[in-house]
């Protein structure tokens, strides 16, 4: 099964040469599930000529707004509406989980509690699942037939499933604590410095990023199938 990985953002120029670009990530993260891969990088331009290029898609994150004017949201949305009248599998992490949201009749904004960074708990239907986060940004009212399937106390709609065919999450299951350290000291001076010293402070502390790959693999090979 193809998976084709669309990249609406690039990694900080200082941490890129250490972890990669987002697709690599992805890559590394879905690794073991006889997935294949191929990136197109839409925040630069490129789209993929159809969704028939790959059999399940995936989103990454980005450090734009989903409701901010650049020209390369709109055709990305426009693909978003294809794929999910389509019925093939889509994964969208942090912009994804807000663009897809967006394309598809929900609400995007800047969230007034502020940031979210670091090691965070949330509630996967009765589950406490700790990953990573890093965004202002928040699904702050979910599309019609979305439904929400994880959350925490300072962002509501942090998982949504759309029928079989979609899942979305505002953590990211692709960032270990490398990342968020690396995003700390090349991003970190827009956080406040309270919430830097609390990521710090959890940086050694697990997440559950290995066990969320495994999901969301498995989430695409059950809705292809």
């Amino acid at each position: 099964m193809q998976i084709g990985i669309l990249m609406t953002g690039h990694a900080p120029e200082e941490l890129a040469s250490e972890i990669g670009e987002y697709p690599s990530m992805f890559v590394r993260l879905l690794d073991g599930h006889g997935l294949s891969f191929r990136s197109w990088a839409v925040v630069d331009g490129e789209q993929p000529g159809s969704i028939e290029e790959a059999d399940g898609w995936l989103i990454t994150g980005s450090k734009h707004g989903a409701y901010e004017d650049h020209p390369w949201i709109p055709p990305l949305e426009d693909f978003i509406r294809a794929v999910h009248a389509d019925g093939r599998p889509l994964v969208g992490i942090c912009f994804g989980h807000q663009i897809i949201a967006q394309a598809l009749g929900g609400r995007v904004e800047k969230y007034a509690g502020g940031w979210s960074i670091g090691r965070t708990n949330y509630d996967f239907e009765g589950e406490e699942v700790a990953l990573n986060a890093w965004h202002q940004d928040q699904v702050t009212e979910r599309p019609e037939g979305a439904r929400v399937v994880g959350s925490s106390d300072f962002c509501a709609n942090a998982a949504l499933l759309y029928g079989n065919s979609i899942y979305t999450v505002q953590p990211h299951p692709e960032y270990g604590a490398d990342v968020i350290d690396g995003l700390i000291k090349a991003r970190g001076g827009l956080v406040p410095n309270h919430l830097i010293a609390e990521a710090r402070a959890r940086l050694d502390a697990p997440t559950r990023n290995a066990d969320f790959g495994n999901r969301i693999a498995r989430f695409f090979l059950d809705a292809k199938g």
